[in-house]
């Protein structure tokens, strides 16, 4: 190998593995409070399918609407966390993609406990993103789908 061959090399970060990708977001101290808010726990990464499956522990005392159902909007922040953290495993975790747009369907109600989140990227470009979430009750119903766009925005454009 060439000097240049190995600077090049050694500049590039080495790829992470499906695992290491989730065990960076079991081990984080520094989860967003929105995310702590809805109960947001990472429980799969596939980088080949550019997907990810997600678990929210929806608590009643700070979701639900006066229906005793988990309120629209915050079913809605759900999927967006699921289709953000899916265009950060397309990226290889070298970036995050604010949202543009989002679509979404209700099915059922949620009720307060464990929801299941999926996140997928359907195409990742250079300039736009387009996502898909979908989310489960604990007997695997759909509750809500939405497809969204959004913005691929390199790590280093927000660190100080």
């Amino acid at each position: 190998m060439t000097d240049v061959a190995a600077a090049e090399a050694k500049a590039e970060p080495e790829a992470l593995t499906d695992e290491a990708i989730l065990d960076r977001f079991l081990r984080t101290k520094n989860q967003p409070t929105g995310s702590q808010t809805l109960g947001f726990r990472m429980v799969g990464v596939n980088q080949a399918t550019k997907s990810v499956e997600v678990e929210f522990d929806a608590k009643a005392e700070l979701l639900l609407n006066p229906m005793k159902q988990i309120q629209g909007g915050y079913l809605c922040a759900m999927l967006d966390e699921c289709m953000s953290v899916a265009c950060m495993v397309a990226s290889g975790m070298t970036a995050v993609a604010p949202t543009l747009e989002m679509k979404t369907s209700f099915f059922r109600p949620g009720a307060p406990g464990k929801i299941k989140g999926v996140g997928k990227v359907v195409k990742w470009g250079r300039q736009v993103a387009f996502t898909e979430g979908e989310l489960y009750d604990p007997e695997g119903r759909l509750l809500a789908k939405a497809t969204g766009t959004a913005i691929p925005t390199p790590f280093t454009n927000y660190k100080k």
